[in-house]
């Protein structure tokens, strides 16, 4: 009878909307480390942090290395609070509650309403707002509340500093270009920059395998000024700015030299 009895209370429950059935549990985004593929950081983690659960990342010379969506979202803020606090940052919606966070930023390369997949840059790495120094301050939320950061299911090491190598828009692994210099041979170098040594040239039209791409020498070239550099072998580099690859800038999913 008293089983009964609580079957029609309920039923009541429902038709009248005071009780509402629940639904069924959203799975948690793969979130993945939020740098470019094969890139690795250094992550730490301290009780005192703010919040307690957020990762600051490192590596050495990184202002300006670009930071990736670590899940598909749609990108839902992009806000400069100036020199305080997050300064520069983007807020990703991954649905069902989670969210992340991307802070500190020099700049962005997103706006608000953007759908983004994994390997999309989203900015790079600075030290705006209350930042000490270069880093990218990283959370992964629920309903608004941090949570212990994952990547790929497994949870970051708390408390203290781990090395995170991204495995982050690996699908591809290589990108193709095509040198345009207008008939002048492309000279290739031993390294990223012009200061290295040629290894050899490769002719204007050429189309060529780009293994990883770099920072180094600026060159102004037939694709304008860039300080990109590509490796198309072993010890073998040419300058971005005479390569035509689609891509204004780094090529996603090629991971950084």
């Amino acid at each position: 009878m008293r089983k009964r009895w609580w079957s029609l209370l309920a039923a009541f429950l429902l038709v009248t909307g005071i009780l509402v059935p629940a639904g069924p549990a959203w799975a948690a985004p793969t979130f993945k480390v939020p740098f470019p593929c094969n890139q690795s950081w250094s992550g730490q983690t301290r009780s005192d942090h703010s919040p307690a659960n957020a990762i600051d990342f490192n590596r050495t010379d990184d202002v300006g290395d670009p930071v990736v969506a670590s899940a598909p979202g749609t990108v839902d803020r992009v806000t400069d609070l100036g020199g305080t606090s997050y300064g520069k940052y983007v807020r990703i919606d991954h649905g069902g509650g989670y969210t992340t966070y991307y802070a500190h930023l020099n700049g962005f390369n997103v706006s608000v309403g953007q759908q983004v997949g994994y390997g999309k840059v989203i900015g790079w790495v600075g030290s705006t707002g209350g930042s000490t120094g270069p880093h990218l301050h990283y959370e992964q939320r629920l309903n608004g509340d941090d949570i212990k950061v994952k990547f790929n299911g497994t949870v970051a090491l708390y408390w203290g500093t781990k090395t995170y190598t991204s495995g982050n828009g690996c699908s591809s692994g290589t990108g193709s270009g095509t040198v345009d210099t207008a008939g002048t041979p492309l000279t290739v170098r031993s390294g990223p920059g012009t200061g290295y040594a040629s290894v050899g040239t490769v002719a204007d039209g050429t189309k060529v395998t780009i293994g990883c791409q770099t920072s180094g020498t600026t060159v102004t070239g037939t694709y304008g000024t860039s300080a990109i550099w590509d490796r198309i072998g072993s010890g073998r580099f040419i300058a971005d700015a005479y390569v035509y690859t689609g891509h204004d800038g780094y090529i996603p999913n090629v991971p950084r030299c």
